[in-house]
């Protein structure tokens, strides 16, 4: 009975909270929009140092650990096996972790920073096109997989190593103890984490909306209109819910195997019939300058100089992996029992880091090679910054439709692998959650999404989303030294062990 309550406390309350921001979003967006805004530039402003401490302390924390006596350390016990094979598990993290993103801002972010680069870089130069490449490099890079991995290696190892529930709290019970963390303390650490994942799957639904309709109209002419929004709402709805439904060994594991063929192909595709030599110049040159400059960018902010792009860009990326952490740190927790933590961290960072490479070099690199007056034309509207550039290229309306079914099948992804881990969150952490639950939280994210794209307020459901996620920060912070004290304690037992015997 107690279980029962607890079940239910933490699904309440986060459901209140959800819908009370999305109602103040939709009846008094001004209001909000502003609200959102002020509270994002003073964390930009006055803590965007402790972002980039904060993910390059993620960065070290991980790639330590994993060449660290720990790195044999099973999630699980000693005995156990991997539930999915290498590809499908990869098909899996990546496809939650990135998705849409990738398809957003793969062409966009490289112009964007072509023509507008950081001070001191002349816009639409071979050096911006260089900064471009390296820039966009650093914001899909390790950084982001690092950030995940710190809650999805904790929450692992506390899952499946020690059987404590899969919440983002279980995480603590080695720093404060099992007894805070059942009470009021882990349950707001809960409904936190289920705020992040509702607002940031929901702003993800709104501009993979916004996107696909950009596609199809610039494709085959079909309206930008509301009721074309809301009807692609309502299909990918029931898409991501049939998959979801299904549960993880069949809708999502086959979808994500899909996302990663479908992206494959676009890859292929593009880089025999676009600049070839370019886009394997880009990469080359943009992975030398990735491992040269990693350390001392990911420290890099002005003293006294304009800090303008490094807030408008780098900070905001941080702050928007940190409020996806929770997220999808419980999804890769989820699909990684059985794996030793060094598997798992390289497994989770750098092969994930090395595609997001290859995928920009492909996509930016082809951008770049067109020009500035292409560059400027193609930045216009980010939705419609990938079709503008494929345009130029051969059988470019070929591409532009595969890239349209890619953002369908990664979007549907992303819904299901939230609506699944919304499920875990809201039911005690159960593994496996309820059709029920599963079907109230995509409902509700999709009416959110909906909602919010009408009002105008998807942006600033977003922006409100990064900042509220501002104590994950710190949260993630404390999960390092929690999961450190745990492994060490683990060893010692170890030791005990052999020693005995």
């Amino acid at each position: 009975m107690t279980e029962k309550k607890s079940n239910n406390s933490v699904f309440y309350i986060s459901l209140v909270v959800v819908l009370l921001i999305c109602l103040w979003g939709i009846i008094l967006p001004d209001n909000f929009g502003n609200m959102a805004n002020n509270l994002f530039n003073f964390l930009t402003v006055k803590f965007g140092w402790f972002y980039l401490v904060a993910m390059f302390f993620f960065v070290v924390f991980i790639l330590g650990l994993a060449f660290s006596k720990f790195g044999k350390i099973k999630l699980g016990p000693d005995d156990s096996k991997p539930e999915y094979s290498n590809i499908s598990w990869f098909a899996m993290l990546f496809s939650a972790g990135m998705g849409v993103g990738l398809v957003f801002w793969g062409v966009a972010e490289p112009l964007n920073h072509f023509l507008a680069p950081k001070a001191g870089i002349i816009p639409g130069t071979a050096e911006a096109a260089d900064f471009a490449m390296f820039a966009s490099f650093m914001h899909w890079g390790i950084h982001p997989w690092a950030n995940y991995a710190v809650i999805a290696l904790s929450l692992a190892y506390m899952q499946f190593r020690k059987n404590k529930p899969g919440l983002i709290s279980s995480i603590f019970i080695p720093l404060i103890g099992e007894e805070r963390v059942q009470g009021p303390i882990g349950k707001v650490i809960d409904i936190l984490a289920i705020f992040a994942t509702v607002a940031g799957v929901a702003t993800s639904l709104g501009l993979g909306t916004l996107q696909i309709n950009s596609g199809l109209n610039y494709l085959f002419g079909l309206p930008m209109t509301t009721f074309v929004q809301m009807s692609i709402i309502v299909i990918v709805t029931g898409m991501f819910m049939a998959s979801a439904i299904s549960g993880l060994d069949k809708g999502i594991k086959i979808l994500s195997n899909t996302n990663v063929a479908i992206a494959g192909v676009l890859m292929v595709l593009t880089l025999i019939l676009g600049p070839t030599l370019t886009i394997i110049n880009s990469f080359t040159n943009g992975l030398g300058m990735y491992l040269n400059n990693i350390i001392g960018d990911s420290l890099a902010i002005q003293a006294f100089g304009d800090n303008g792009w490094l807030n408008g860009w780098r900070i905001f990326y941080w702050a928007w992996w940190i409020a996806w952490a929770p997220f999808v740190g419980v999804f890769i927790a989820r699909i990684s029992r059985g794996r030793t933590i060094r598997e798992f961290i390289l497994g989770s960072t750098l092969i994930p880091a090395l595609g997001s490479f290859i995928w920009f070099a492909i996509f930016g690199g082809t951008g770049l090679s067109l020009g500035t007056e292409v560059a400027a034309e193609a930045v216009k509207v980010t939705e419609t910054a990938f079709f503008v550039v494929m345009n130029h290229i051969p059988l470019g309306s070929i591409i532009s439709f595969i890239a349209v079914i890619l953002l369908c099948t990664f979007f549907v992804t992303s819904a299901d692998s939230a609506t699944f881990v919304l499920g875990m969150m809201s039911m005690e952490g159960d593994l496996n959650p309820t059709t029920k639950r599963k079907v109230v939280w995509g409902v509700i994210q999709s009416l959110m999404a909906a909602a919010l794209m009408i009002a105008g307020g998807l942006n600033m459901l977003q922006t409100a989303s990064i900042a509220a996620a501002f104590p994950f920060a710190i949260v993630m912070v404390f999960a390092c030294f929690s999961l450190l004290k745990a492994l060490r304690k683990d060893a010692k037992e170890s030791e005990k062990k052999l020693n005995v015997e």
